[in-house]
């Protein structure tokens, strides 16, 4: 129930609304407005729906004075206090009660359609809205004991964007018409100087026989056993064992 001085809001009024005496239930069936008197009802006046806090009011009262003629309040909807019958979406059922406790069903019904439709509606939007709260509060109240997802940057943490830049695409080395890639430079950057002239005619094969060494080791033994060329002219090669004989031991 509300407390006391608990705001009071409107959700709905209707300035036509009877009031009828219904017979009690023969059995667990639907109501049916069938049952009723519907064309002498036993009172008429305006329908205003309130609520404070959680709880909803219809109320009942004169159309000139609005001098309270019944109130329902209401605690959970569909329920006990209003309810709808099986034959007609325009009339339902009214648990009223007075400031002593005392309770008692009338049937309540609208004259046009559209006034039991918004009727309806009120109710439900604001019992809805009490799921809702009922449902905060709950969570408020229990603990929340899952994981909590860590976003904050860490102490050192840095973060790079990459905004207009594109990765550049490696380019592959040019090739000679050949088809052969030009060859890397040697380990030390530097490259070996060409074999001078020189060198090239200090290696010139050796007479068929034997070796350069060998030679020698023979012009050194032999005492100038080596006869002179008859022939005045001789190659280079020939005035070179001349110069070997010249020089030997006596």
């Amino acid at each position: 129930m509300a407390t006391e001085g608990e705001y009071e809001s409107v959700l709905c009024v209707k300035p036509d609304v009877n009031v009828y005496r219904i017979p009690p239930r023969a059995s667990n069936r639907g109501v049916r407005a069938a049952d009723w008197k519907l064309d002498a009802p036993d009172w008429t006046g305006r329908m205003r729906v309130t609520a404070r806090g959680k709880v909803a009011y219809v109320k009942l009262e004169d159309k000139i004075s609005g001098e309270l003629f019944a109130q329902a309040p209401v605690e959970e909807y569909p329920g006990i206090a209003v309810e709808t019958v099986s034959d007609s979406s325009r009339y339902f059922v009214l648990r009223i009660q007075d400031d002593g406790g005392r309770s008692a069903f009338i049937g309540i019904g609208f004259g046009d359609r559209g006034d039991s439709f918004d009727f309806n509606v009120a109710l439900q939007d604001h019992f809805k809205w009490v799921k809702q709260d009922n449902e905060i509060i709950k969570q408020s109240q229990t603990p929340d004991t899952t994981p909590k997802l860590d976003l904050g940057f860490k102490e050192g943490q840095t973060i790079t964007l990459n905004i207009g830049q594109s990765k550049k695409k490696d380019k592959s080395r040019p090739q000679s018409s050949g088809g052969l890639g030009l060859l890397p430079p040697p380990p030390g950057g530097k490259l070996a100087p060409p074999p001078s002239s020189r060198s090239t005619n200090h290696n010139t094969q050796a007479p068929t026989g034997g070796s350069n060494t060998g030679c020698l080791l023979d012009l050194d033994s032999s005492n100038s056993n080596l006869a002179a060329p008859s022939n005045p002219n001789t190659t280079a090669s020939s005035d070179l064992w001349g110069d070997f004989d010249s020089v030997s031991p006596k």
